[in-house]
């Protein structure tokens, strides 16, 4: 059931050692405080990445709480968890824009997201009937860690291109005031330290600003060719030039109404667009199984068999964001941590989430607000984001025991990362490319199982890593041979 919710003890807070679990909640003065504590835990993120992707931040955070009451309906309110706005599309949806001067452009992304919430969607109906060991069959640790690391790492040249330069030292006191946040408070201060690294750097962009202007380059504003003349479309031979300009513009913000509905558009379809977005369904898959079995573990309560409901879930509640222009989704692990913090896993408190979140999205001035942020905030911001995420991979690398002296693991996850930092652009057409991170995750996903399945027929590899939450599968049960052996020759 997904409404219904159980008074835990006396409604004030969990007895040491209790938790309130997810069809349980406090009185409802107190589900509300933790409903706002979970938007404030996942607006830093929820927001920052619809700027990244140039897609409309406020449209982005009410999507996310319809999409998270729509993911809470579709697991029966046994999965707890706040569906914000995914990373894993950034590199995409820039790759889409890059020298492209078409009013379609935001459409073509939203599209290509959409149709990737489809495969995504139909991938949790799969695993829902199939069972998630076919999870781990397609996608083992050593492919899920480098997927999630190369969309990190491949994001950095949008800081080191795109926000650091605008206003260098901003970035770096954005960062370093991040740093401090997040490690001087353990609690839940340091969970929405990114948050108040934004506030932060926004706050001091406006105080510089009134000392003087910054010069520097603001991407696709003051267009200029080689001979200095105005040209009108940003590419290989007009570039954005560096100019004096206000860190902080918040001229949009006094023209927005109060109430209204935040920008919205039909989504539109292209194949190469569709196609540099769907490897990142791969980390999504991985992301999502992770934070289901991180529930489970918190609660108690065996969610394994919904994983697959909660990967539908998940691509369902993209579909539906993106079908009217907003962002993708993804489970949260900022939320998760709030959950750890509280002991608290009531999906009463994410419908009270969700709800706030829709409500802030009903305002035109608070979106003006957010788009105003300055781009070296957003590099003082994305370049922890970014680096924490392609961490994220390193982490599901050592919890498996992935093992790089195996050149099964070492040589295509090693390339497929450096063609994602390059970025690494391969001509496929005349019209089309691959590059980035669509690029390594193909070299990664393909050549893993290729280079795996000659070594499996002559005899030169092993399984080398573990299992995360699930039982153990050898290399034998894979391709066809004896099972129920441990990778080093003994009994399982």
């Amino acid at each position: 059931m997904a409404f219904g919710w159980k008074v835990h003890g006396d409604g004030r807070s969990p007895a040491p050692g209790e938790v309130v679990g997810p069809r349980e909640r406090l009185s409802w003065p107190r589900t509300v405080g933790l409903g706002a504590q979970h938007v404030i835990a996942m607006f830093g993120a929820t927001f920052v990445f619809p700027l990244v992707m140039g897609l409309d931040p406020n449209l982005a955070v009410m999507m996310s709480g319809v999409a998270t009451i729509l993911f809470l309906l579709i697991v029966q309110g046994r999965v707890p968890s706040y569906l914000g706005t995914s990373a894993s599309f950034a590199g995409a949806a820039l790759a889409i824009r890059a020298g492209v001067d078409d009013a379609r452009t935001d459409a073509w992304v939203t599209g290509a997201i959409l149709i990737a919430g489809v495969v995504l969607a139909a991938a949790g109906l799969a695993i829902h009937f199939l069972g998630p060991r076919i999870i781990h069959r397609v996608f083992p640790p050593p492919v899920t860690g480098a997927v999630v690391m190369l969309i990190g790492f491949g994001l950095a040249f949008v800081v080191a291109d795109t926000y650091w330069p605008q206003d260098p030292w901003v970035a770096l006191l954005t960062m370093l005031f991040v740093f401090v946040i997040m490690v001087a408070f353990r609690g839940f201060i340091g969970r929405i330290s990114v948050l108040l690294g934004l506030v932060f750097g926004f706050v001091l962009s406006w105080v510089l600003d009134r000392f003087g202007q910054v010069t520097s380059v603001l991407p696709g504003a003051n267009l200029r060719d080689a001979s200095g003349a105005p040209c009108a479309v940003e590419g290989p031979y007009c570039v954005a030039t560096a100019f004096p300009h206000d860190r902080v513009d918040l001229s949009a913000v006094g023209e927005a109404p109060w109430f209204g509905l935040p920008d919205m558009h039909a989504p539109d379809f292209k194949l190469s667009a569709v196609l540099l977005v769907l490897p990142a369904v791969i980390a999504l898959i991985a992301e999502n199984t992770g934070h289901v079995k991180a529930v489970g573990e918190m609660t108690g309560e065996d969610v394994d068999p919904l994983i697959g409901r909660a990967i539908f879930a998940d691509g369902a509640a993209t579909v539906v964001a993106t079908s009217v222009g907003g962002s993708p989704t993804t489970t949260y692990a900022e939320n998760i941590g709030v959950m750890a913090a509280t002991r608290v896993y009531s999906t009463a408190a994410y419908y009270v989430a969700a709800l706030i979140a829709i409500l802030f999205g009903l305002c035109p001035k608070f979106g003006a607000l957010v788009a105003a942020t300055p781009g070296g905030v957003l590099g003082g911001v994305t370049v922890i984001l970014y680096g924490m995420i392609g961490l994220l991979g390193a982490k599901i690398w050592v919890e498996s025991r992935v093992n790089f002296s195996d050149p099964v693991n070492m040589v295509p996850i090693g390339a497929g990362i450096i063609l994602a930092i390059g970025p690494v652009v391969h001509p496929v057409g005349d019209d089309f490319t691959l590059e980035g991170i669509a690029l390594g995750t193909i070299v990664v996903l393909a050549g893993y199982h290729l280079l795996r399945f000659i070594a499996a027929r002559t005899g030169g590899h092993e399984v080398s890593y573990g299992e995360i939450g699930f039982e153990r599968i050898t290399l034998e049960e894979e391709t066809g041979g004896k099972a129920g052996e441990d990778p080093k020759g003994g009994p399982a």
